[in-house]
């Protein structure tokens, strides 16, 4: 299968673009950066090499600032654009991450017209839809990052509360990749047993553990400029079920037609089903009515920031 990274320059896109070069389902890499980056993303994939050998893992790494060695993509991880710096939310990067994003779209649909369209770029949500509506592409075929990552991190701080191994915690994050994320605690389990049921849970504060994961990337960015394993890991996690056509369900930011409480024409994070052609299905979901109105104010938050965003950039959007 042949991955192109487009970003490969910028801490996730690197870090992403080393993870995948270790699946066993990866053996064509292309590292896409802007020209005035490439000798940097030449070194990452002279490093890269270095590594794999040591592992005995055998993949051609490409790096290039020219956009037609992306043809022939299964995969493409879009994570160009302007990073959130501390104190930024990510609707501060919105506009120019959207030209840029807009611009790669149309790229990616002239170029590798076959290819899924994995969305990293913030407000990711946002930017799924300006990548959907500029490429052209169907909407299974385009799906972001999102609310992955933030389900990776609240299963991470239950397994460190309960001091249960992570693999035993299943939960679900929904909604905006931001403060309007909605964490599925009603059906959250542990070992198969809801949390609600499980021993240890009246001391379990989860007001608490939801604005740790809200809030989990600033603090990281805060310590150390940029979140970076954590979006990677969950790109290559997402990448693989793909690749594989592994028929798992996980939450990524996915074109809404009405599948959940009739939201519609929006890009928000719902539970999908992913496989070799992208989302195969979106899955509903029972809430409580505390959720499904956190959900509910989530899409008409984004749907708003959305269009916002769509208007400012139409013309990039819109031209071929």
């Amino acid at each position: 299968m042949k991955v192109s990274v487009i970003g490969a320059s910028g801490r996730v896109g690197k870090t992403a673009a080393f993870c995948l070069a270790e699946e066993n389902c990866v053996n064509d890499l292309v590292l896409i950066s802007r020209k005035e980056s490439i000798d940097k993303v030449e070194g990452e994939a002279l490093d890269m090499y270095d590594a794999l050998a040591a592992k005995d893992v055998n993949v051609k790494i490409t790096a290039s600032y020219d956009f037609e060695d992306v043809k022939g993509s299964d995969l493409i991880v879009l994570s160009a654009g302007q990073p959130r710096s501390a104190g930024m939310t990510r609707m501060d990067v919105a506009i120019p991450n959207a030209k840029i994003v807009a611009e790669y779209s149309r790229a990616i649909a002239k170029f590798a017209p076959d290819a899924i369209i994995l969305v990293v770029t913030n407000p990711v949500d946002v930017m799924t839809y300006v990548a959907l509506k500029a490429s052209g592409f169907d909407k299974n075929k385009v799906f972001g990052l999102g609310n992955h990552l933030d389900s990776l991190r609240l299963k991470n701080l239950i397994s460190q509360h309960f001091n249960i191994h992570v693999s035993e915690i299943h939960t679900r994050v929904m909604g905006e990749h931001g403060e309007n994320m909605v964490p599925i605690m009603s059906s959250t389990s542990i070992g198969g047993i809801l949390l609600k049921y499980f021993k240890g849970y009246d001391d379990f504060d989860m007001d608490r553990t939801v604005e740790k994961v809200k809030n989990a990337g600033n603090y990281v960015i805060q310590k150390k400029g940029a979140t970076e394993y954590g979006p990677a890991f969950a790109i290559s996690n997402i990448a693989t079920i793909v690749l594989n056509d592994e028929k798992k369900i996980l939450t990524v930011s996915a074109f809404l037609d009405g599948e959940i409480e009739g939201v519609k024409d929006v890009c928000l994070g719902v539970p999908v089903k992913l496989g070799i052609s992208g989302i195969e299905r979106i899955i509903p979901i029972i809430m409580t009515e505390r959720e499904r109105t956190a959900f509910l104010k989530a899409a008409e938050v984004v749907k708003k920031d959305t269009d916002f965003v769509v208007k400012a950039i139409d013309e990039d959007i819109s031209s071929k």
